[in-house]
């Protein structure tokens, strides 16, 4: 039997048997793709969230930002759900939780600086005095209804990552959230060993794991070697130095900082983004406030050798700061022959197209850039796979679960459990409710999961009336058609308006005063005067015309009557 939300069009499948018994994992974002992370635990019917976050949108809707999961599930059971936990402080994380709070209505668990960053994120939507937010320390505790939640401390690429331990009267499991191994991190503490060993010994039942890397042999390497690599790079250059990283890599911006302070640099912050991690960093002791970062205006006022310019954008986007300067739309910064930009990150796949149009622009101008295939400029903030064979090696489970990839990071995540003796590994993407039973762990359905985005102060299905209108517009084109009308049909010439296609009446025997006066003049006298029923005659017209050139656009109908 297949049922449907009331709030959408989308099919709703039959959820699985005994969701109020047991022990359960329902990943709603984040399985199968890389972003937008919502995992679920039930326990006897009662239920925890950990991470709600976002991913962003591309060029197949224009006009949408961001894209997060759809709550719908535990939305209509949110009596249920016990409390939502932050992993930590990344987009694709926490990003969420400001525009689906409201759906949500349950408390906020995180470490300190996750709950300081969420917290300018909750003022942006009028949720700042809403929203029961608890922090807790680095490896805290809490018991929240039946779960028995904590924090163990890993290493990322911000600061305090957490993996979580959720101990239930059904078994533990361990939800690793974004790690890898780190021997000299910049920024915060190394990862909890002894902790990881100590779990190791008490019969973990699963583990739900990071799969992102798991295609690199290796590790991801420690944030010290970038740092070093930063400052050689800085003293081979004497033109004006911009670096493309994540904002969120609190680290990254150190080590920029610092290569910028031993070879006599000032240092500018050119994105909103960066501001805002920069002052949540000080304010929970991870930034040094001794560094003086200055605005993009002021710094156009230094030498070319004595400025190096930290930009959003890396990823290629629209509205970030190195694809304005790319393509000189910056107000304060012009970057030409003898300047550098460093892109101190990879490129997240899906995002190749936007990196390079803003690449090749930089070449064009006469830039040099350096990438992490020149140098050592990056490194990874999620576990390799020598670093997933050591984890397994430390916390023992009886299952793999692999979340935080596609399909085919997360099969090959499996793979690599089997291949480090778990007993079991079970790969399960978005809304298949997989249950703990027995020392197994069995996919016993699935349930609602699908995408929404904000859109114009509003959290919309991706399949809103607006959206699908913009998509089409996209792929189609529009047409316009202005009518006057009378008793007798048509008064004077329609106004048609072809956009975005080619017109089809055009060099054609027949034009479009023809073909919408036959459509009217077909109609009873009666119905020429229903608006509606002349608006349904008109696109239909419309729509046939368009017919031999494959296009479907969308028409609107304008009437007047005399």
């Amino acid at each position: 039997m297949i049922k449907k939300k009331a709030h959408d069009t989308q099919a709703w499948p039959t959820e699985p048997k005994g969701l109020n018994q047991g022990l359960w994992f329902i990943p709603l974002g984040g399985a199968g793709e890389i972003g937008m992370n919502m995992n679920l635990f039930g326990c006897n019917g009662r239920w925890l969230m950990v991470d709600c976050g976002v991913t962003f949108g591309d060029d197949t809707v224009p006009g949408i930002d961001v894209v997060m999961p759809d709550p719908g599930f535990i939305e209509e059971r949110r009596e249920r759900l016990e409390a939502l936990i932050i992993t930590h402080a990344h987009e694709d994380h926490l990003g969420a939780v400001a525009y689906l709070w409201p759906r949500l209505q349950c408390p906020v668990y995180a470490t300190p600086f996750a709950a300081e960053f969420l917290k300018a994120k909750l003022a942006e939507t009028g949720l700042t005095d809403e929203v029961p937010l608890h922090v807790l320390p680095l490896g805290g505790q809490a018991q929240i209804g039946p779960f028995g939640l904590e924090f163990v401390t890993l290493t990322h690429s911000i600061p305090e990552p957490n993996a979580v331990v959720i101990r239930t009267p059904h078994g533990t499991l361990f939800h690793t959230g974004d790690w890898k191994f780190d021997p000299d991190p910049i920024i915060g503490e190394v990862s909890d060993y002894a902790r990881l060993e100590a779990l190791g010994r008490e019969d973990i039942l699963a583990l739900i794991g990071d799969s992102t890397n798991v295609f690199t042999e290796g590790e991801a390497g420690s944030e010290r070697e970038v740092r070093d690599t930063l400052s050689k790079i800085f003293a081979t250059y004497t033109g004006r130095i911009a670096v493309g990283c994540f904002a969120s890599n609190v680290a990254r911006l150190d080590s920029i900082a610092a290569a910028a302070e031993a070879n006599g640099r000032h240092v500018a912050l050119v994105g909103q983004s960066l501001w805002r991690i920069v002052e949540t960093a000080r304010r929970t002791g991870y930034m040094p406030r001794g560094y003086k970062f200055y605005e993009a205006d002021e710094a156009s006022y230094l030498p070319r050798d004595k400025v190096v310019y930290i930009c959003t954008g890396s990823q290629g986007e629209g509205r970030a700061a190195l694809m304005r300067i790319a393509f000189n739309q910056h107000p304060d910064i012009v970057l030409e022959k003898g300047d550098v930009v460093v892109f101190s990150s990879r490129v997240i796949p899906g995002n190749e197209q936007a990196v390079h149009k803003v690449q090749n622009q930089l070449i064009r101008s006469g830039v040099e850039l350096v990438t992490w295939r020149d140098e050592t400029i990056h490194v990874s903030g999620h576990p390799a796979r020598e670093e997933l064979r050591r984890m397994y090696g430390l916390v023992r489970p009886r299952i793999a679960v692999p979340v935080h990839g596609e399909l085919m990071h997360m099969q090959a995540h499996a793979k690599l459990a089997e291949e480090c003796q778990i007993p079991q590994a079970i790969v399960a993407e978005n809304g298949v409710a997989v249950q703990f039973k027995d020392g197994r762990a069995e996919a016993m359905g699935t349930v609602w999961s699908g995408r929404l985005t904000w859109l114009e102060g509003h959290v919309r299905a991706m399949n809103d009336p607006i959206i699908k209108e913009r998509k089409k517009l996209l792929y189609e084109g529009a047409v316009v058609v202005s009518v006057v009308l009378d008793d007798e049909g048509l008064v004077d010439e329609p106004q048609v308006t072809v956009l975005g296609t080619g017109d089809p009446l055009e060099d054609h025997e027949r034009d479009w005063d023809w073909v919408l006066s036959n459509a009217v003049a077909k109609l009873p006298k009666k119905a020429r005067r229903d608006d509606a029923v002349v608006e349904d005659a008109l696109k239909t017209a419309v729509r046939k015309a368009f017919a031999p050139t494959g296009r479907k656009p969308l028409v609107k109908v304008h009437i007047s009557s005399v």
